[in-house]
């Protein structure tokens, strides 16, 4: 597509009619992820309808939310690194950037020959969020928390 644009009408006219996008990053790409999918401008129509107690798993989406969140805020706090400098960070913005990591490396970064279930990609999910303060999880309730968020320090 022309320098990238998502927006131009090539790439907007030729394709189908999809329950979805699925956007690839040159960024994720170049650092040997893959498949190198841009989680944030990507999006699912179904992914209210086929998630969560009796489809998947009843943490599901509050799972998957908080981890959007998670992942953009990080990226948020990268970008703030990059312009004022890493000393400029707060004890949790330095949690964010390591959760952002290790979120493109391990969850994003999945490769293309494993094949992981649904309950291990949410246990992974909980194990990333265990690297953020509890009091950052705010799209959780209490009862998934305790349920579910690992114990151990990450």
């Amino acid at each position: 597509m022309p320098e990238d644009d998502i927006t131009h009408p090539i790439p907007d006219l030729t394709g189908y009619i999809t329950e979805g996008q699925i956007i690839l990053s040159h960024e994720l790409y170049n650092q040997g992820y893959r498949p190198p999918i841009n989680v944030l401008p990507s999006l699912s129509r179904l992914k209210d309808k086929g998630s969560g107690e009796g489809k998947t798993r009843g943490d599901h989406a509050p799972t998957m939310n908080q981890l959007f969140a998670a992942y953009a805020q990080g990226k948020k706090v990268e970008e703030l690194a990059v312009v004022l400098g890493e000393s400029a960070l707060s004890d949790v913005d330095k949690l964010y950037v390591r959760f952002t990591k290790r979120f493109e490396e391990e969850y994003i970064n999945q490769g293309f020959y494993k094949n992981r279930n649904i309950e291990d990609t949410l246990n992974l999910g909980w194990e990333l969020l265990s690297i953020l303060p509890r009091t950052e999880l705010k799209r959780i309730k209490d009862d998934l928390l305790d349920k579910y968020l690992p114990l151990v320090e990450v």
